[in-house]
């Protein structure tokens, strides 16, 4: 008999992608847990992200900068399988297990900026599940197609449930024409199936452009169309949004002169700790999914 979380959120299964409601919490924790008024709370439970105007310091961001700028020029960047290259210029597109490699970066995503708000809207003491640097270059920089995180983490990395978000914090300004983030408000209440089954280490190519567990365009269609369309997430740098792991999100290629960068970190509840994958023939790398499972202090 399957599991209860395969028979929740099955995908990648051969069946027609669908539109399913979610059988989890959103908010787990109340105003009296954490920085979060009961308002924002509400906001996050609503649209399924949180803005931050300035997450980080101008000075925090000018280190960032200066760190991403050594990180990318690292002899390694060829033959450590944490650098993912732009396909069509030999330009660093992400940096996996940042913190891993940067001492600065773990300072900075370990801080209870976030932790406490990871801590407050998931209800639970917290580990780091990913982290990585997303660059756009200018004019060469790729996009990343539609897509729920969870139903890759569910499918590949064997994450039982909907009980993780994700933090992106500008480095860099985001503009509304150089790639930024965008999110369908609401679309974190339905889980979206895919039908294509997960080939053998789909991440070496997925990571560079994602073709599996994208959703269908008719689908896409109808969960803006039912959900107020699409938001852009715009700001300074240092600016900030915590969003849903189940928000159906992505971002357009960046032709312009101006470069974007953004540093990625995505928090599990210790309540949620990953298993075998549920839809994939093997585990991820940890660079990927860490299976550490240690709670922030």
């Amino acid at each position: 008999m399957l599991s209860e979380d395969v028979q929740v959120y099955r995908t990648r299964d051969g069946r027609p992608g669908e539109i399913r409601p979610r059988q989890d919490p959103v908010v787990y924790g109340g105003a009296e847990d954490g920085p979060l008024t009961a308002a924002e709370l509400d906001g996050y439970q609503r649209n399924g992200f949180h803005t931050f105007d300035q997450l980080l310091t101008a000075e925090e961001v000018r280190e960032c900068r200066e760190e991403v700028a050594r990180l990318v020029q690292r002899p390694e960047r060829h033959t450590d399988e944490r650098y993912i290259v732009e396909p069509a210029a030999d330009e660093v597109r992400s940096i996996f297990q940042v913190h891993a490699v940067s001492p600065l970066f773990d300072r900075i995503i370990k801080d209870s900026r976030l932790v406490s708000v990871a801590r407050q809207l998931l209800g639970s003491e917290v580990y780091i599940h990913q982290t990585r640097v997303n660059a756009k270059p200018a004019f060469t920089g790729s996009g990343f197609y539609w897509h729920s995180d969870f139903e890759t983490w569910h499918a590949e990395d064997g994450m039982p449930r909907v009980r993780a978000l994700s933090f992106s914090i500008g480095l860099t300004e985001n503009f509304p024409h150089n790639g930024p983030l965008m999110i369908i408000p609401g679309s974190h209440q339905w889980f979206v199936s895919s039908a294509a089954p997960t080939p053998p280490e789909n991440h070496k190519s997925s990571l560079g452009k994602q073709e599996v567990g994208v959703p269908e365009e008719e689908i896409l269609h109808r969960i803006a169309e039912d959900n107020g369309g699409v938001h852009q997430v715009v700001g300074a740098p240092g600016s900030a949004v915590a969003f849903d792991c189940n928000c159906m999100h992505g971002s357009a290629e960046n032709i312009t002169p101006y470069p974007r960068a953004n540093l990625f970190v995505v928090f599990n509840s210790v309540h949620n700790t990953l298993v075998e994958p549920f839809a994939a023939p093997a585990r991820r790398p940890e660079y990927l999914a860490d299976r550490t499972f240690t709670p922030l202090g």
